[in-house]
């Protein structure tokens, strides 16, 4: 079986242990291509790689590891990119850690079009979970491709609201693109290996290592025109996606939320150091300089949602001040489920909330 000697040379380098990016990217720079690289007498490569390293460099473990790449990039759907590769995503050239090289499954043509990075809490509230994907929903229809961490909670949420438009997703693993964590969500990745793309910068086989996630996220923000966050703790992961993309250019976007709630801390506190605050789909567009809606006129997310029932207690507010138990009874909702879409509504300037207990459906002439 023959195999391509520029991309083995390529996995060589990259799944040596010990061979970081910075040093592999120094190599590149000092040497030139891989096969230039690994042509040198190792006495040359001495000085610029760790010990460790350049003794792993030809070992069996390596070559088996190569082996196996090769193997698995020959199956339908898979493919590995690297820095040489005209498929490369340019906007990962852009950042100051591009990995060397990408493993994918799916659609690699993705990662040339326009994103948005929607990321938030693993424990995110039903609510949140609802913003999530109906904001991709409406970004992907008018052509973003939405970049996510298949992450349980907003993840999941946002890549489910990026498959159902035009743009489609791209789930960003820590782990090996050929292990799916959580396994909750592995028939989501399966959909989103179909009609999707998977993307790691991790060995095939790598398991979910806990310092792996923090790193997969300047990858997530890197691949986008901006950041968008749902739910986030003040101690969270979705904020250092954030800070990822404020260092790298990208514009932050967070949805405000109760200020008694801890997963509005983190956007809230995002919106007073500089996030631009967000309530529609529409708010996120007008900020993204230099990006071509397509096929998006003026759907918001709440428009979104109302063309998917999820509206349907305004029918029950009438017109006038109404409270929460009336509502139940006339929607024979639970009086959770009506504050929480209450909440939503208020949210997205469709009710008011009056004092006594009362609120208000508002028309678009009042928001």
């Amino acid at each position: 079986m023959t195999h391509d000697p520029g991309l083995a040379s390529w996995l060589q380098l990259t799944l040596t242990p010990g061979l970081g990016a910075a040093a592999l990217r120094g190599l590149l720079k000092h040497f030139g291509l891989p096969s230039e690289i690994l042509s040198r007498r190792r006495s040359e490569l001495a000085g610029l790689i760790p010990a460790g390293a350049l003794e792993g460099l030809d070992s069996s473990a390596v070559q088996d590891a190569v082996s196996k790449a090769l193997h698995w990039v020959e199956q339908p759907g898979h493919s590995i990119v690297t820095f040489a590769d005209d498929g490369y995503p340019r906007s990962l050239l852009e950042i100051t850690d591009p990995p060397p090289l990408l493993y994918a499954v799916g659609r690699a043509e993705l990662l040339q079009r326009p994103g948005l990075a929607i990321v938030g809490s693993r424990n995110a509230s039903a609510q949140g979970e609802r913003n999530a994907e109906s904001f991709a929903q409406a970004l992907s229809e008018a052509g973003l491709t939405i970049v996510s961490g298949l992450a349980a909670g907003v993840d999941a949420a946002a890549h489910r609201g990026g498959l159902a438009g035009a743009g489609s997703t791209i789930a960003v693993l820590g782990t090996g693109v050929d292990v799916v964590y959580p396994r909750r969500n592995a028939e989501l990745a399966q959909t989103i290996a179909t009609r999707g793309l998977l993307l790691s910068e991790f060995a095939l086989g790598s398991g979910p290592l806990a310092h792996n996630f923090p790193r997969r996220n300047r990858l997530i923000s890197g691949l986008a025109n901006g950041c968008l966050v749902v739910e986030a703790a003040l101690a969270s992961g979705s904020l250092i996606t954030a800070r990822a993309a404020a260092d790298q250019g990208r514009e932050v976007f967070a949805i405000p939320g109760s200020i008694h709630s801890p997963l509005s801390k983190g956007c809230h506190a995002l919106i007073k150091s500089g996030a631009k605050l967000v309530e529609s789909a529409a708010d996120v567009l007008s900020e993204l300089n230099g990006f071509r809606q397509s096929g998006y006129a003026s759907t918001t997310a709440d428009e979104a949602r109302d063309t998917q029932g999820e509206a349907s207690l305004l029918t029950h507010m009438g017109h006038d001040p109404v409270d929460i138990d009336a509502l139940c009874l006339r929607a024979g909702m639970s009086a959770e489920q009506v504050s929480s879409e209450l909440l939503r509504l208020e949210l997205d300037g469709r009710v008011a909330a009056l004092p006594g207990g009362l609120y208000q459906r508002l028309e678009k002439g009042q928001r």
